[in-house]
């Protein structure tokens, strides 16, 4: 089957097997990596995109379910080449290390911070709640998470 999606604000066609999930979409048929395959079973967040404006797990959502519809990764937060300032803060706090999560939390703390600029250290937690890292303790991501937020709120 033939799912036709819009991309990071690029409509793109691919042709998958009918119980491809989004995840599979992506990576296989649009070549996009940044979503990683990690759990499959919508536990650890390394998958997260939005799609129509809403925070999914791509790997629990058919591709078919994204035909016609609107999907961003993380590679659409990108703006004109450079960085969103979650990607810098990540990078500037050390709160990437071997990187298979990273994508996952940076979409999750972009969305976050849409939301609520100001979150509280509870709100932070549970908006990450979903995502898993097995190499940190968590301080670096969420040194990243108020370096981010001070700066997009600081932003004119």
């Amino acid at each position: 089957m033939v799912v036709r999606t819009k991309v990071n604000g690029e409509w793109l066609e691919a042709e998958v097997w009918p119980g491809t999930s989004l995840l599979g979409l992506l990576r296989d048929g649009l070549n996009l990596y940044g979503s990683k395959n990690a759990c499959e079973q919508g536990e650890c967040g390394s998958c997260s995109v939005w799609l129509d404006g809403q925070l999914v797990c791509s790997c629990l959502v058919l591709a078919a379910q994204a035909h016609e519809r609107t999907v961003r990764t993380v590679e659409g937060l990108r703006d004109d080449g450079r960085l969103h300032p979650v990607q810098e803060a990540f990078v500037e706090a050390g709160a990437v290390q071997c990187g298979f999560c990273t994508p996952g939390f940076v979409v999750a703390v972009a969305d976050l911070l849409q939301r609520d600029p100001d979150p509280s250290p509870a709100t932070v937690r549970e908006a990450l709640s979903g995502n898993l890292c097995r190499c940190t303790g968590y301080q670096k991501i969420l040194d990243a998470v108020n370096l981010a937020a001070a700066r997009m709120r600081d932003r004119p």
